[in-house]
């Protein structure tokens, strides 16, 4: 089996999700055949789609993985249960959110997987952090730079510059 590039879309707003999100690339790190190799900054984002909630953190990350996109949509599923994510109302308060975005400029519609992730090119809170290492990267005919001119990006704030929140969350145990 061949190698993949994929990339990630992390949120949450319940809890510390930050920390949830740095333990779910953590992990994901650690899985045989699995490598985080880029991670975006961490943004606080407005709730979108239900809006009576609080708001939310999110980050973008990219793996190269040997792993199928279906196996790698059951392994981030797999890391969601593990971190008891439950899945109680679309658009919902969640801990985790791990959805796959893109692989390899993959299109692809299954029952349990379209590739690519067929709402992220109107949302400014997986764009934003998407350009943080792939701008250039070609979704549905245009890149993610030119998508995020016309995404709605009103006051999502950078809640870390670093690129390596997740790893110092983690050696921090935070």
């Amino acid at each position: 089996m061949g190698s993949h590039l994929a990339t990630l879309g992390l949120g949450g707003n319940i809890g510390d999700p930050a920390a949830a999100m740095a333990r779910a690339l953590n992990l994901l790190d650690t899985l045989p055949d699995c490598t985080v190799t880029e991670v975006s900054r961490l943004y606080r984002t407005p709730p979108w789609g239900k809006i009576d909630q609080a708001w939310f953190f999110n980050a973008c990350a990219q793996v190269r993985t040997g792993l199928s996109p279906e196996e790698l949509l059951d392994a981030c599923l797999s890391i969601e249960r593990r971190m008891k994510r439950e899945r109680l109302e679309r658009w919902g308060p969640r801990t985790i959110d791990i959805d796959i975005l893109t692989v390899d400029g993959l299109e692809r519609r299954t029952e349990t997987l379209e590739l690519p992730h067929p709402r992220m090119v109107s949302r400014g809170f997986v764009l934003k952090p998407l350009a943080d290492f792939a701008p250039d990267l070609i979704v549905s005919g245009r890149s993610v730079a030119d998508w995020l001119r016309d995404a709605d990006v009103t006051g999502i704030e950078i809640a870390d510059p670093g690129t390596d929140w997740w790893r110092r969350r983690a050696a921090s145990g935070v």
